[in-house]
């Protein structure tokens, strides 16, 4: 199976647009489906964040770059949908705060201050 690799810029630029046009419509496609057949929020945003993160997948197949805010929506979205139809009783943004707050601080201990010298 041969992979496309976008070479100059105008093909990147058309492959970028495709990508975009084909993401939006799925993204249109899937809320009126959604809608139509009443789906439970859960079934909703977990179809969102597919389509997000099938989205980012198919930019690392054409060799573009992802982008880490769409990935990190379609996670979160993906999170929410099961959150949902898991039933959670915890509300997930707390959760998402704490896991965020401890990431931060972790990486700021870790990590060498800006600017210093080896």
């Amino acid at each position: 199976m041969a992979t496309h690799v976008v070479g100059t810029f105008d093909d990147r630029r058309v492959t970028l647009q495709r990508l975009d046009a084909v993401a939006w419509g799925l993204f249109f496609l899937w809320v009126g489906i959604a809608f139509l057949t009443n789906l439970s929020w859960g079934i909703g945003l977990l179809g969102v964040g597919i389509i997000v993160l099938g989205g980012q997948a198919a930019r690392k197949y054409v060799h573009l770059t992802l982008e880490a805010f769409w990935v990190v929506v379609g996670v979160l979205f993906v999170m929410g949908g099961i959150w949902e139809l898991l039933s959670v009783r915890v509300g997930m943004i707390p959760i998402v705060c704490i896991v965020a707050g401890v990431l931060l601080l972790l990486s700021a201990l870790r990590g060498r201050p800006r600017g210093q010298q080896v």
